[in-house]
């Protein structure tokens, strides 16, 4: 499903270069859940990123479902984005005047499929959220925030989910339980799922973790 091949990501700046991700060989299979651990600045968001299709390799190839997605010009870019993959963010990124409801429909409100509404509130109530559907994210707790942005992850029936620190805004014992709730939807509807985080408790959950290091992977584990 998702085969990167020699992938390396330089950001230039005014004077220098900062290589992020170098030599990167990795496959993920289809329904697999994957950890990316490493310390701050070893690449995992970049990583992600570049799976998202959210920015372009300097060098090598990053291919989703058969797709070269480092060649899509960006109008398919952000058709392949959202076709093919969910986020969940650190910060939720939900937008504050919008309900719960409203913020599930967003990703979607350009082409609005007639049964948007009706499959939003599906999501919320799998998530657990069906009573605070109408409440604004300043209502609502931060594990209810971040049950709200994965149900918006999960709109579009993405094949994809990639998580960029999920836990990181919420308490250890919220956190543990908003990763259980995305493995077990993930696991239930066969979809794909990459985890960049620095928690162990975190990727322990996952069925296989790549550990990352100044841009490169140092080694791999598999349950």
């Amino acid at each position: 499903m998702i085969k990167l091949k020699n992938v390396w990501k330089i950001y230039k700046l005014a004077s220098s270069e900062v290589i992020a991700l170098r030599e990167i060989n990795l496959e993920v299979s289809e329904g697999e859940k994957i950890a990316i651990m490493g310390p701050s600045g070893s690449g995992k968001s970049t990583l992600l990123h570049l799976i998202g299709a959210l920015d372009k390799p300097t060098r090598g190839s990053v291919m989703v479902n058969g797709i070269s997605i480092e060649k899509l010009p960006e109008r398919k870019l952000a058709k392949f984005r959202r076709e093919n993959i969910g986020f969940v963010f650190q910060f939720f990124y939900l937008v504050p005047t919008l309900t719960a409801l409203e913020n599930v429909m967003l990703p979607l409100l350009p082409v609005k499929p007639r049964d948007l509404e009706e499959k939003a509130k599906m999501l919320l109530e799998e998530v657990g959220l069906a009573h605070r559907m109408f409440h604004k994210p300043s209502e609502l707790s931060g594990g209810e925030q971040q049950r709200v942005a994965i149900a918006r992850a999960l709109i579009n029936d993405p094949k994809i989910i990639l998580a960029d620190e999920p836990t990181g805004n919420l308490d250890t014992e919220t956190g543990k339980k908003i990763v259980e709730l995305l493995v077990e939807i993930c696991k239930r509807k066969n979809k794909t799922l990459i985890v960049a985080t620095h928690d162990p408790i975190i990727a322990e959950m996952m069925e296989r973790i790549i550990y990352l290091r100044d841009g490169k992977i140092v080694r791999e584990e598999q349950k």
